[in-house]
């Protein structure tokens, strides 16, 4: 395989302890798990996301580099021009390169569809055009697969289908092509709501003792107000977090059919043996840990520890150590003879990671606080860092850092600050921080006035309901 062809697959809101990598007891992707087992397969267990949410995270795998270097996420809703994408690198040296998502964060209205030669972006407004009227019409007979059964509410609906039925339209005309492909498809029904289709509804019902119906109220109530929920503290029962985890589970299950469906149909075409592919997570899911849901304001593990599987990729099966995104892009871009100045991951070949970065801006998660404060006056806001976060997370602690304070953590408690227990611990963590501030961690660009995003408006309903535009 000289000049492989590259499928990077992103799941949505997949923490690495819902599935079969974190020694989970219930088979979220068993179809996953045979890929990461197969000859040339192979699972990472200590994989870290860069950012929380899908916009930093994503950025951060579609330059290869930190959240507060390319700011987006950040301080930028849109990435900087100065910045080049890994599809622009990869176009220098023949690649043809493909995008398909279903969410705003990753479209042409934050520039992370730069260098694409093939982009959709899959919406309610946009499906027609971009999925095409052949497969819409089998989403529709087969709604029950797909969805909740009858129901008006298209957010009740998972595009795993239609995001697999660009994807292999794109494969086929890819096949008859000589020159290699990369193609980034990313999967978002893991993302609340949580409402699995019937049939991975069904098949974790057993997780909890009230009826499917009422877990999909739970759900509908978990999501449909959010902020509140957390500004009033979680406030769940333990059969409705096993309800609100159980059908999050079918969510990742559901993907997970999906991304069996889309590497089976690349071994149809013969395209199997000659492509690298990657599975992983933009971010994690929090479920009331550091009193959080969803995705937002916390460093915790629960939103940065992240499955990774490779197939594929033969000189990486041997590598110990933990991983990041960029690591795995750098070393792919590198392998193919793409440029890589600029890059800020390790070469996975030669070098071995020992801790990782994981960061949070304030000002989105300001906006959080402010909502959670709007909805409760005695939301106590005390244990958030109220700047720009830092985590430095090796195997034993977490060390936060901003300019507001500093912690230290002895994994997997990240509750009680250890810093006066293990002052040598938090100097030497300190110290990388600060050699990785003054290198690696400072703004790549020249502007620091934020770059706003223009959504559309069905952008803009759809995030609302993603939970990322605050009211």
């Amino acid at each position: 395989m000289n000049r492989p062809n590259v499928l990077w697959i992103t799941v949505e809101s997949t923490r690495t302890d819902h599935t079969f990598l974190g020694g989970y007891d219930r088979e979220t992707m068993p179809n996953t798990e045979r890929i990461a087992a197969a000859d040339r397969g192979r699972g990472f267990e200590s994989c870290f996301s860069h950012g929380i949410w899908t916009l930093a995270s994503s950025a951060s795998i579609l330059t290869g580099t930190y959240p507060s270097h390319h700011g987006t996420g950040m301080i930028h809703d849109v990435l900087p021009e100065e910045f080049e994408t890994v599809p622009e690198r990869l176009g220098e040296v023949g690649y043809r390169t493909g995008l398909v998502a279903p969410h705003g964060q990753v479209s042409p209205a934050t520039g992370l569809d730069r260098g694409f030669d093939d982009f959709a972006y899959l919406s309610r407004e946009t499906l027609l055009e971009t999925v095409g009227p052949r497969t819409l019409a089998k989403y529709a007979l087969g709604f029950y697969r797909h969805g909740p059964g009858l129901s008006l509410d298209t957010n009740r609906f998972d595009t795993g289908f239609l995001t697999n039925g660009v994807a292999k339209r794109w494969l086929r005309s890819y096949a008859s092509r000589e020159e290699p492909f990369f193609l980034y498809t990313f999967y978002g029904d893991p993302h609340h709501l949580y409402y699995p289709p019937r049939k991975e509804t069904k098949r974790f019902a057993d997780a909890f003792d009230m009826s499917i119906g009422e877990a999909r109220e739970v759900c509908l109530r978990h999501s449909g107000d959010l902020h509140r929920n957390i500004a009033e503290g979680c406030d769940f029962t333990d059969d409705q977090w096993r309800a609100i985890k159980a059908l999050h589970d079918g969510e990742i299950a559901y993907t997970d059919d999906r991304i069996r469906g889309l590497v089976g149909y690349l071994n149809e075409l013969d395209l199997l043996e000659d492509t690298i592919i990657v599975i992983t997570a933009d971010h994690g899911e929090c479920f009331g840990e550091d009193g959080m849901l969803a995705h937002m304001v916390t460093t915790n593990d629960a939103v940065c520890h992240v499955p990774l599987v490779t197939y594929g990729f033969d000189e990486i099966t041997g590598y110990e150590g933990i991983v990041q995104h960029a690591d795995v892009m750098t070393t792919i871009l590198d392998r193919v003879g793409a440029r890589t100045e600029g890059l800020q991951g390790i070469d996975m070949r030669e070098e071995t990671r020992n801790y990782a970065i994981i960061q949070r801006g304030w000002e989105r998660a300001k906006e959080n606080i402010e909502r959670f404060e709007e909805l409760n006056p005695d939301f106590d806001d005390s244990p958030y860092h109220h700047a720009d976060l830092t985590a430095v997370r090796t195997n034993e602690y977490k060390y936060l850092t901003s300019d507001d304070r500093t912690e230290l953590f002895e994994l997997p408690d990240e509750s009680h600050d250890v810093a006066k227990t293990y002052p040598d611990e938090r100097d030497r963590l300190a110290g990388i921080y600060t050699r990785w501030a003054e290198t690696a961690g400072r703004p790549g660009y020249a502007d620091a006035t934020p770059r706003k995003a223009e959504y559309s408006e069905g952008m803009k309903r759809q995030l609302a309901n993603l939970g990322y535009l605050v009211d």
